[in-house]
């Protein structure tokens, strides 16, 4: 899998939001990924799997305009400030409600399911084929999805 398409991936979820939600070295996060010594890999994987479910969770806010995603979103951005897996997994226990309240009394349109779906998929990967995967769905299906189309709640 090409870091280019990690970027992509970034891009296209964040859109203008980029520069003020990404440094430029979450940008390249796959690309350390990729030269991280053995006893760092684990640890850039996670950083990884965190941006990969951020982007849908940001697609997910931006396509319907949903609170709930935007705050699970804030948790994995905080996480990403953790400089070990023990931070990221005391990070995303403590807030492990917002996880719990993403799917309560939740409406989503196909699209919807379908990001929660790769959700899904981004926390259960633990090997890079998988995340590649999950990487490739995930911005096959970004790109296709119009963030400017009316929600329900907009039409009268």
């Amino acid at each position: 899998m090409s870091a280019t398409l990690f970027q992509q991936l970034l891009h296209a979820a964040f859109r203008q939001d980029a520069p003020a939600l990404l440094p430029p070295a979450d940008l390249h996060a796959y690309q350390e990924l990729q030269r991280a010594p053995a006893r760092e890999q684990g640890f850039r994987f996670e950083r990884v799997r965190l941006l990969v479910a951020m982007s849908l969770m940001k697609a997910l806010a931006d396509l319907g305009d949903h609170d709930e995603s935007r705050q699970v979103q804030q948790v994995l951005h905080r996480a990403l400030t953790a400089q070990s897996i023990e931070q990221i997994d005391a990070i995303i226990t403590k807030d492990a409600r917002h996880f719990e309240r993403l799917y309560t009394d939740l409406y989503v349109n196909d699209e919807g399911e379908q990001l929660l779906h790769l959700f899904e998929r981004t926390l259960d990967a633990d090997t890079m084929p998988a995340m590649d995967a999950v990487i490739q769905e995930a911005s096959d299906l970004i790109d296709a999805l119009d963030f400017d189309a009316p929600h329900e709640d907009d039409e009268e």
